[in-house]
């Protein structure tokens, strides 16, 4: 009896339209309409923003979802979630809980803050989690994790946000949670500084809100912080790559003993990508737009270079593919504007066309 091909399918979200684990679930849809005996097994993608618990949710059976109501970036409740593993680790995103997306049209770039994703931490050190590994991407402040380190026990005078750091001048760390003993993984796919023209400030502040004007003083601000931090904080390192992720979060959790981790490569061991590799026929991975820039560290660039070296072939799916776009590493790349017949029709129907990309792979 001939053994059934194995799928993998490890898409990154469509963003604005689909989880990866929708975009998981649609593909597959399609691809067991024309080869119904295959072994199709998905490992849905992120980079540690926006998707990240539902990749884990995903992929690791006996995943718990423990729900949290906690302070949205704009003190508006939010109803949010952590994610508890069955080997004790929590895991908790920015994305759902201080994230951009949360403020819909709306731009808060003083008073945004990260309070609510540090309820979410404190909630799962409160359930006794033995370690953490912590999405930050999709922030929507630029607070340098100040809200965050309040909401774990620190103290200091002043507003949330961006708009409190300059007049904050002693931050009292003797009420601060101690992270898990298991320790804590951040995952990011930014390598940005905390400080300077490749900064928090500086290269992210403008999609949050932030003036051209704004930015030298936001600069600062996060320098006063820093220094204020260090003196609570001695392992405080504002240079470390990923200290300006999330508005600076990155340099706040790297303060209080967290590791910065490449999002993509974390997430992938920890959801066993690898080892689903092993004997695959091909893998599927995409993204909503792949261009140019896909090729550098982002998760269907991650997909691609494991697969390269399990030496399993790679198709790419995207919502669109760029005229710049790379597509030398697939044996196929579809588009679902190409699909849809166009943008429009793609975005009003994401996980139709998907289905439809999944149908054409198998055929």
């Amino acid at each position: 009896m001939t053994a059934a091909r194995r799928v993998v399918l490890a898409p990154d979200s469509f963003k604005g339209s689909l989880t990866a684990a929708d975009a998981c679930a649609a593909l597959a849809a399609g691809w067991r309409e024309v080869d119904p005996g295959a072994e199709v097994i998905t490992r849905p993608m992120a980079d540690g923003g926006e998707g990240t618990l539902a990749a884990f949710a995903a992929a690791v059976p006996g995943a718990r979802a423990m729900p949290v109501r906690v302070p949205g970036p704009d003190d508006r409740i939010v109803e949010a979630s952590w994610l508890l593993l069955p080997d004790g680790t929590g895991v908790v995103e920015l994305a759902s809980t201080s994230g951009i997306e949360l403020l819909g049209e709306r731009r808060l770039p003083h008073h945004a803050h990260t309070r609510g994703f540090g309820r979410a931490i404190a909630a799962a050190l409160e359930h006794g989690v033995d370690r953490l590994v912590l999405g930050i991407g999709s922030s929507a402040s630029t607070d340098g994790g100040a809200g965050m380190l309040r909401a774990l026990g620190a103290r200091y005078a002043g507003p949330d946000g961006l708009r409190g750091l300059a007049g904050i001048e002693v931050l009292d760390t003797t009420g601060l949670a101690a992270p898990p003993p298991g320790g804590v993984r951040v995952l990011s796919d930014v390598t940005a500084p905390l400080l300077g023209p490749h900064g928090a400030a500086h290269l992210f502040g403008p999609q949050k809100g932030l003036q051209v004007a704004d930015l030298t003083e936001a600069d600062a601000a996060l320098a006063h912080w820093a220094e204020v931090v260090g003196a609570a904080l001695p392992a405080a390192d504002p240079t470390v790559p990923g200290a300006g992720a999330a508005g600076g979060t990155g340099f706040a959790l790297q303060a209080w003993g967290a590791r910065l981790v490449p999002g993509a490569a974390a997430v992938a061991e920890l959801i066993g990508l690898p080892a689903a590799l092993a004997g695959a026929a091909l893998v599927i991975t995409g993204e909503g737009s792949f261009d140019a820039q896909s090729g550098h560290g982002k998760a269907p660039a991650l997909v691609t270079s494991l697969a390269a070296r399990a030496g399993v072939p790679v198709a790419l799916v995207a919502g669109r593919i760029a005229p710049d776009a790379d597509l030398t590493p697939y044996v196929a790349a579809l588009s679902l504007t190409d699909l849809a017949g166009g943008t429009a029709a793609a975005l009003a129907d994401p996980a139709r066309w998907l289905q439809a990309a999944g149908r054409a792979l198998a055929g």
